[in-house]
C-alpha cells in the first residue's frame, strides 16, 4: 500500500482568498498536506485576502508566539457609510455626504489613530466576552460593550483620496446616491489591531461614518506576500518552510554547543547571555544548525516556551 509520506515539520505562507475564512484554509491544508496537525498564526476576515501562516506538524508549536508579531496591510476605508461589521460584509447602517471632508482633516484623524492607542474591537469579532464569542452575541440581538484595549499602530499612511458615489444608501431616492470619499491606504501594527475598526473610528471622528471596504495583509512579521502561494499554487507543489528556517528568521537566534543542548533537551534551564534579556522568544540551535527550542529569559535563565528537539 502506498502511504502518502509524512509532511515535513515547517510553515506554509498561503496566499489566502477572499471568502474564505481562516479555518477554512487551515481545513483545505489538512488535506493538501495529509495532516490533521496545521494550525495558523492569526485569522484574517473572510473578507480580507493576503498573508496567512499556517504551521505543519511540529512547527504548530511556535504559532502562538507567531501570532504575536507585527502585522502589515493594505486596504480600502470609505468614508460616509456606515456598517453593520465594520466592513462591506455587513449592512449598511448609515449614509452621510462626505464630500466635504477635507485631506487635513483626513490626516488629523489619522494621527490620532496612530501610535499607542486603545481600540474598541468590532462587535462582529472573535474576541470572547465571558466565554461566548462577540460576533454570536451581536447576532443574536445582545445589547454589551467590549472594553477597549491597548495596541499600536506603527504606521497609518493614506496614499490616495477618491471621491465616489454609494448606490443604494439608505435615505436616498431611487437611482441616487451618497458622496463617499475612498481612502487608500497602509497600516502596520501590532497584533490585535482591527483595521476595520480603524476605519470605524476615523470616520466617527470625522462626523461621517466609516467602514472597511477592501484588506489585503502583505506581513506577519518577517513573512511577506512575495513569498506566499495560493492554495490552487499550493495544490500543485506543497512549498514548506523548514522549521529550523522559519524560525532563524522569526526570532533571535542562540547556538549552543553540543553539552548545553543536551542538557536544554533534559529540562535544565540554561544560564542565558545577557544579550537576551528582554528580547522576548529566542530561538535555540545545536552545533548542527538544529533547532531545538524557543525559550525566554527568565531571571537570568532560559525557560522553555516549546521544545522540538
Amino acid at each position: 500500500m502506498n502511504r502518502k509520506p509524512t509532511p515535513p515539520d515547517g510553515l506554509v505562507i498561503v496566499d489566502k482568498p477572499s471568502g474564505f475564512t481562516s479555518h477554512d484554509v487551515v481545513a483545505k491544508m489538512r488535506g493538501i498536506a495529509g495532516t490533521r496537525r496545521v494550525g495558523h498564526a492569526g485569522t484574517l476576515d473572510p473578507m480580507a485576502t493576503g498573508v496567512l501562516v499556517l504551521g505543519i506538524e511540529k512547527a504548530t508549536k511556535l504559532l502562538g508566539h507567531l501570532a504575536l508579531t507585527e502585522k502589515e496591510y493594505v486596504g480600502t476605508i470609505r468614508l460616509g457609510q456606515t456598517t453593520l461589521t465594520d466592513d462591506a460584509e455587513g449592512e449598511i447602517t448609515g449614509s452621510t455626504d462626505a464630500s466635504k471632508v477635507t485631506r487635513d482633516a483626513i490626516d488629523a484623524g489619522v494621527a490620532k489613530l496612530s501610535g499607542r492607542i486603545m481600540q474598541v474591537p468590532s462587535k462582529v469579532s472573535a474576541i470572547k466576552i465571558n466565554g461566548v464569542r462577540s460576533y454570536k452575541r451581536a447576532r443574536d440581538g445582545e445589547d454589551f460593550e467590549i472594553p477597549a484595549r491597548p495596541v499600536t499602530v506603527s504606521s497609518f499612511s493614506v496614499y490616495d483620496v477618491r471621491d465616489a458615489v454609494a448606490e443604494g444608501s439608505p435615505g436616498t431616492e431611487s437611482g441616487g446616491g451618497t458622496p463617499v470619499l475612498d481612502l487608500v491606504v497602509s497600516v502596520v501594527c501590532s497584533s490585535g489591531t482591527y483595521i476595520r475598526a480603524l476605519a470605524r473610528d476615523l470616520g466617527a471622528d470625522l462626523g461621517v461614518g466609516g467602514h472597511l471596504t477592501a484588506l489585503r495583509r502583505t506581513r506577519v512579521g518577517p513573512y511577506k506576500l512575495d513569498s506566499a502561494k495560493t492554495l490552487d499554487q499550493l495544490q500543485q507543489e506543497l512549498s514548506v518552510m523548514p522549521i529550523a528556517d522559519a524560525a532563524a528568521a522569526a526570532f533571535p537566534r542562540w547556538n549552543v554547543d553540543a553539552k548545553r543542548a543536551r542538557l536544554l533537551l533534559n529540562g535544565v534551564r540554561l544560564e542565558m547571555p545577557d544579550e537576551y534579556a528582554g528580547a522576548g522568544a529566542v530561538a535555540v540551535f545545536d552545533p548542527e544548525g538544529r533547532f531545538l527550542a524557543l525559550v525566554e529569559e527568565q531571571k537570568g535563565k532560559a525557560k522553555s516556551l516549546a521544545v522540538l528537539g
